[in-house]
């Protein structure tokens, strides 16, 4: 052994360490997460410093917790900045915890697919009226309409730790609301017939302060002593949360605050530059968004890009647009993260209710 060798850890000394294997070290080396200070050009043979422990011992910690190995090597990156680690952390318990309720209402589903005859399991709510007439309408626009998709035609109501959430999609747009509630059962959700929800909002105009709403295969909204009963569409909601976790995980490049009445006056008066793209053979107009140099959002022209620096430019549906900035009120935030990531446009005053909508290639 070398000098300089017997200076460094051998592969098993910093696995004893660190609570790694020594496999797991090796698959770390080849993913550039975690490289040796020295490899034996002979024989192989990998050499750590007293330092690496350190960092070998959050990797091994990470590791236990199953953060996904990009998570791993950001933290390692960010090891010295806490903010920036934590932040990753926070992200990471929002997965699992997020999993295990989407957990729980599977396994329930397969109980019942098991046993037809087990009880089934009953979630009861007590709900703001006014709140959830607004999450209601903050979401219908964005039902979808294609009979070839008909688990996107109705609204899903989810009952999950943090809340009643609504969701609707069209695969083109996704928006969403939260209600905070009363909740007396376990997490459960039920996919409501547009149909029923449009039945629902009529019901919500009644003149009373609450909600009460019973879950199950039906779901029972009782308002103003008026009922209302709901069979749910026997179809599998998307797992819309993969797209949050995208949009959640990493902060927007740029949050812009926007005047929705200011902005959609300036998306419907005369003269405003449109280019036309076609969908399932349906023509649409597409709007660009830019950034003017105070960064305060503009619209550009969609169809002549301003110079090789133009900057951010990003086109989106204008009928899109204007339902989502209808269903989001007055003050609202744009999250935008260039051209070809969705962007999201958010209630400025409740950071639950929003809506993303997929970008179109200029």
């Amino acid at each position: 052994m070398t000098a300089v060798e017997s200076e460094l850890r051998s592969i098993g000394e910093l696995a004893r360490a660190s609570g790694l294997t020594a496999s797991a070290l090796r698959f770390y080396d080849r993913s550039g997460v975690l490289t040796p200070a020295r490899v034996d050009p002979v024989t192989g043979y990998r050499w750590y410093t007293g330092d690496q422990v350190g960092p070998a011992r959050l990797v091994a910690g990470l590791r236990r917790v199953g953060m996904p190995l990009a998570g791993i090597a950001e933290a390692l990156r960010n090891r010295h900045r806490p903010a920036e680690v934590h932040r990753l952390l926070d992200a990471h318990l929002r997965r699992l915890e997020d999993g295990l309720a989407d957990a729980r209402r599977e396994l329930s589903r397969i109980r019942r697919l098991i046993d037809p005859e087990e009880t089934t399991v009953t979630t009861r709510l007590v709900l703001s009226r006014t709140d959830l007439a607004a999450a209601v309408a903050a979401v219908r626009f964005a039902v979808g309409a294609d009979p070839e998709l008909p688990a996107l035609s109705g609204v899903l109501l989810s009952v999950e730790p943090d809340g009643v959430h609504l969701v609707a999609t069209d695969r083109h747009r996704l928006a969403v609301a939260r209600v905070d509630a009363t909740v007396d059962g376990p997490p459960v959700g039920a996919l409501l017939p547009v149909a029923a929800v449009d039945e629902l909002r009529a019901l919500l105009d009644a003149d009373a302060a609450t909600v009460d709403a019973v879950v199950a295969d039906r779901v029972t909204f009782s308002v103003a002593g008026r009922t209302m009963d709901v069979t749910a569409l026997p179809y599998d909601f998307p797992d819309y949360r993969r797209l949050l976790r995208a949009k959640v995980g990493d902060a927007p490049a740029y949050r812009i605050p926007v005047d929705g009445a200011a902005l959609r006056a300036a998306l419907t008066a005369d003269g405003v530059r449109l280019c036309h793209r076609t969908h399932d053979g349906v023509a649409h107009e597409v709007v660009a968004l830019g950034l003017d140099g105070r960064g305060e959002l503009r619209l550009v022209d969609p169809a002549i890009a301003d110079g090789p620096d133009d900057g951010l430019r990003v086109g989106v549906n204008r009928e899109y647009l204007l339902d989502a900035l209808d269903a989001g009120g007055s003050q609202l935030v744009l999250e935008l993260d260039g051209p070809i990531l969705p962007l999201a446009v958010r209630r400025a005053d409740d950071p639950h209710a929003f809506s993303i909508l997929m970008p179109v290639r200029l």
